[in-house]
């Protein structure tokens, strides 16, 4: 820079450079101002950052649950028999098998099926002729000009009525030493007017079999026999029958113990408006059904229950108490892995695993057992590579802070956890023939328990819930050995039945 001459410029010169002095310190320390208010708001960006942050990691674990949540509920409005265990009852019009079933031949009754058409008897208990008496000509028939063309019966019920029997009790007294003597009457005859054992048996079967409250049967008495039965007279049958019945509960125990195969399962009810289960564990000849305030292992170690007791094959519906008996080996039911497997398949997006294990069982459930076993590394190897594929797709459960207890899992991933941990039970059916793929055996047995909670809302006691309970367990068994329920029950107050035959 070339300076001026003249001191006059020069000063003129140093005073400007003085004044752009000023003005670029001032312009610094407004930058400087400025970058610290940058600064400062940086910072507070950087906070603000990090809450929105932290913001949307709690957003993104809340949609998780809420997605989980709306899953559930989805699922829950859409449950029928084909996905869950709501009875068939509840599809209404929507009805649908629980397995695929495929049409094959004619409609009604196949080759070899016994059928129930009603067939005529030899000896009908009355006969009635219809004889032609004369032709249009004038000619009157005698016996000689007719012959028997055809036979027509009538099956029907006269008008029911009781039987009285009375029985007149003598007595005399002996001419030589005076002692007087009187005739003994039955046992069953014990008062001036009583019911018999027939009576009996009837009411018990009424109230007990066919579910009946104690009221409509009160009516249904009448209505037929004329007279109005109390209901503490029924009370006093169902009583009596289970007091009678109980060497016959011990056969149906021993016999159980015996089994190679027994299913177990249960149902809630109301005992005196508090809720309390019927266990049952069947078999294919026998029935025994117990009434207890818990469901699971108070109810299994129970004096009522011999769960703790059994050796063999125990088919059930994988409710985790039962994995706690050791003794035992466990099966557990098809038919209710196929309808989670088709919740999954309703409810879930990602179900490929799920369609994939429900073809795959049903396929092994066709399969001949020889076929099974032949194949068995292959079932085995394609079991576990379809539950892989599930383990993987389905999402672990997400811990969220402050919230206490386990994280929440979804159906999907609590079934193919249970499928992992149980393959061999899962599998059972596949490779024992004796083991059959699904439980409904217990489930038929328990069906009468939800129909008389239907018709009679509940049990006002335990005791009558316990005297339903070893009725029931009988009239199941009787039926299931092709026994009269009527005649079973009239012997048991008679004082011997099929089993105490059996028993003896």
């Amino acid at each position: 820079m070339e300076l001026p001459n003249d001191i006059n410029e020069l000063k003129q010169l140093v005073y400007t450079l003085i004044d752009e002095i000023v003005s670029l310190k001032t312009e610094v320390a407004t930058l400087k101002s400025q970058v610290a208010s940058l600064e400062k708001e940086n910072a507070a960006l950087r906070i603000e950052n990090a809450a929105l942050r932290k913001e949307n990691t709690e957003l993104k674990q809340e949609n998780i649950l809420l997605k989980i949540e709306i899953s559930e509920l989805k699922a829950r409005l859409n449950q029928n028999s084909s996905n869950s265990s709501k009875p068939p009852s509840s599809d209404y019009f929507n009805r649908k098998p629980a397995f695929p079933k495929t049409s094959v031949g004619k409609k009604g009754g196949q080759p070899g099926h016994k059928g129930d058409t009603l067939k005529q008897i030899d000896n009908p208990d009355k006969i009635v002729e219809c004889r032609p008496y004369g032709c249009e000509c004038g000619h009157q028939f005698k016996n000689e000009d007719i012959f028997l063309a055809e036979k027509r019966q009538v099956f029907d019920l006269p008008q029911p009525k009781l039987e009285v029997t009375e029985y007149q009790i003598f007595s005399g007294t002996c001419p030589i030493c005076g002692k007087t003597h009187k005739g003994i009457s039955p046992s069953n005859a014990n008062s001036p007017a009583q019911y018999g054992n027939g009576v009996r048996a009837y009411l018990t079967m009424l109230s007990t079999t066919y579910k009946l409250p104690y009221k409509k049967i009160q009516l249904l008495f009448k209505d037929l026999f004329g007279y109005s039965v109390n209901e503490s007279t029924v009370y006093s049958a169902n009583k009596r029958c289970y007091e009678e019945l109980a060497q016959s509960e011990k056969v149906i125990l021993e016999n159980l113990l015996k089994e190679q195969v027994v299913h177990a399962d249960e149902t809630g009810i109301k005992v005196n408006k508090k809720n309390h289960w019927i266990h049952t564990l069947s078999s294919i000849m026998f029935t025994y059904q117990f009434a207890h305030e818990k469901r699971g292992r108070e109810a299994f170690i129970s004096e009522s229950s011999i769960l703790d007791n059994l050796i063999n094959w125990l088919i059930h519906d994988c409710w985790s108490s039962y994995f706690n008996l050791e003794k035992i080996k466990h099966a557990l039911c098809g038919a209710h892995l196929i309808r989670e497997l088709q919740g999954v398949i309703d409810n879930n997006e990602n179900n490929k695993w799920a369609i994939d294990l429900r073809r795959f069982l049903l396929e092994v459930k066709e399969m001949s057992f020889t076929k099974r076993l032949q194949n068995r590394s292959n079932i085995e190897m394609r079991y576990l590579n379809i539950c892989e594929l599930g383990n993987n797709t389905e999402p672990f459960p997400i811990k969220i802070p402050g919230k206490r207890g386990k994280p929440k899992k979804t159906k999907a991933r609590n079934l193919i956890e249970r499928l992992i941990k149980h393959q061999d039970a899962v599998l059972a059916f596949a490779f024992n023939q004796e083991v059959p793929f699904t439980n409904n055996l217990a489930e038929r047995d328990l069906r009468p328990a939800k129909l008389k909670l239907k018709i009679s809302n509940c049990f006002r006691s335990e005791e009558g819930a316990e005297l339903y309970a070893r009725i029931e367990s009988f009239v199941s068994t009787a039926r299931k050995n092709n026994k009269n329920i009527f005649e079973e029950l009239k012997g048991t107050f008679d004082g011997q039945n099929f089993l105490t035959l059996q028993g003896s």
